[in-house]
């Protein structure tokens, strides 16, 4: 194994000692001196070190954002200096994740490279302009890496405003030094990833008709009626949607009675039971419901089903708010079955007056295997006229399946609340490769993807693509990555829009 794996540039001495014993059996390190001229020399000498896979500068800054303090991390993702074009640097979000793992304050941002010693009233210039640290180094530095993956790593080691005096300096830079040290130990995660890979990236994937449809009944609520616009639980299971819409001037919350008399309230795309539209009614609520129609179509089976005399074995998870709707459309009539066992147990009135429905979200090889189950208990059980797994998870998990056929390791970009994306993983983990469920690329572990040459990539349908694409630049930051599209269905659903918000 090459001793020189990785080139670290460190302006001082006790910025370079910071780099642990470990890291630097496989690391080249350059102490360059302070200021931009002696980094210049540094980045020349960096240029004819051909054996290091990558290039990090490590080292401390001044913070330019008030709320930055000593010890914490900034990671650049573009570097800034006078009289050059700003320099980007991407796949920064994993290098984050693997720092906050570690108990670090990171910062992603960028950082301004100054001729002289910023002070308190140039940082404060600097902030304005989106800068969130400034040194003396890493703008000339970057040259060095000259197409290699490339780290800036800075730690700050006084706050924006104040000046870099001692003895306050002293106890900073003691914190601050500690958190490089910490930091570099990162490092090492990073350069056992680095090396060019292939992508295989699943489609379909991300956001499904209802998810889409739901996303934007909120939006168009916000424009026509004003925030607050309130919500009744998740609208859609992802984080980073929730949040989106949040800022935007939505206010989600678990039950009715936390929705002011008279406001406007969406409920979302999983669907309510009876009562909780009877619930709205007594509060005079103005309702916009952002049911996905598939979700809809398995709550008037459940109500066929009932007024039928039929026992109904509704498979799904107890606890998603699917469930909690369709079954309250029928509460005496509906069995909950959850898995295999539960379907060898369970039990009717009147065997020959059987029905059963399903989540819509569930992975379609293990509903299938209770729906046998359930069928040679009870042979004359009957099911829904149109499969009640839907389109998007049917086409989803066929697509997963796929690409784990050749990947070394499926990423599935997704909330842990949502079942979609459970259900992706799960497939791929039965098609024998392992897998796991992100929200974004900060919660990469590198160490999952350090040996993969091949990387699978799908996401659940109510996670943004934007995510699935940022993880794509992070990890084709790490050395390369060819991506190919590996495509098993064309979807193009659109449902309607409901009247409260339809353009008229």
């Amino acid at each position: 194994m090459s001793t020189r794996e990785l080139l670290v540039f460190a302006p001082l001495r006790l910025e370079a000692a910071a780099v642990g014993r470990t890291l630097r059996r496989r690391a080249r390190v350059i102490r360059t001196g302070m200021g931009p001229h002696q980094a210049r020399i540094a980045a020349a000498r960096g240029l004819a070190v051909d054996d290091a896979r990558g290039v990090a500068v490590v080292g401390l800054c001044a913070a330019t954002s008030d709320d930055l303090r000593a010890g914490d991390v900034v990671l650049a993702s573009e570097l800034r200096h006078d009289g050059g074009a700003p320099i980007a640097l991407h796949g920064n979000g994993l290098l984050a994740g693997a720092l906050r793992r570690r108990g670090l304050r990171v910062r992603v941002g960028r950082v301004a490279s100054t001729e002289r010693i910023a002070g308190p009233c140039e940082r404060r210039y600097l902030a304005e302009t989106g800068v969130s640290g400034v040194d003396m180094e890493s703008a000339w530095l970057a040259g060095a890496a000259d197409g290699r993956p490339l780290a800036v790593l800075r730690v700050v080691v006084e706050a924006a405003g104040r000046e870099l005096v001692a003895p306050r300096t002293l106890a900073a830079g003691t914190r601050a030094l500690l958190s490089l040290r910490r930091a570099t130990q990162v490092l090492e995660e990073w350069v056992d990833a680095l090396r060019p890979r292939r992508i295989l990236l699943a489609a379909p994937r991300s956001f499904c008709a209802g998810v889409d449809r739901a996303i934007e009944i909120v939006e168009l609520a916000l424009e026509q009626r004003g925030a607050p616009v309130f919500v009744r639980k998740q609208i859609v299971h992802n984080d980073h949607v929730v949040a989106d819409l949040e800022r935007r001037g939505a206010v989600f919350v678990e039950e009715l009675d936390d929705v002011p008399h008279g406001a406007t309230v969406v409920f979302s795309a999983h669907g309510v039971s009876p009562a909780v539209r009877d619930r709205a009614r007594e509060l005079e609520l103005d309702v916009i419901d952002a049911t996905c129609p598939l979700v809809s179509k398995v709550h008037a089976e459940a109500r066929r089903f009932a007024a039928g005399g039929d026992t109904i074995f509704l498979i799904g998870h107890h606890d998603h708010e699917e469930i909690e709707g369709t079954a309250g459309e029928a509460p005496d009539s509906i069995r909950l079955v959850e898995n295999v066992s539960q379907a060898e147990r369970v039990e009717a009135p009147d065997p020959d007056r059987v029905a059963y429905l399903t989540q819509t979200t569930l992975a379609v090889d293990e509903t299938s295997e209770i729906v046998d189950v359930l069928r040679s208990r009870f042979p004359a059980l009957r099911g829904p006229e149109t499969d009640d797994i839907c389109y998007a998870t049917t086409n989803r998990q066929l697509a997963v399946r796929e690409v784990a056929r050749e990947a070394d390791v499926v990423l599935v970009v997704g909330s842990r609340t949502s079942s979609n994306s459970q259900r992706l993983v799960e497939v791929s983990e039965r098609a024998g490769t392992p897998a796991y469920l992100i929200d974004d690329e900060t919660d990469v572990d590198l160490a999952w993807i350090a040996d993969a040459r091949t990387i699978g990539i799908s996401a659940g349908a109510s996670a943004p693509d934007a995510l699935v694409h940022q993880l794509v630049r992070s990890i084709d930051a790490l050395g390369g990555a060819e991506v190919v599209q590996s495509t098993t269905a064309t979807e193009n659903v659109r449902f309607r829009l409901p009247l409260e918000v339809r353009a008229r």
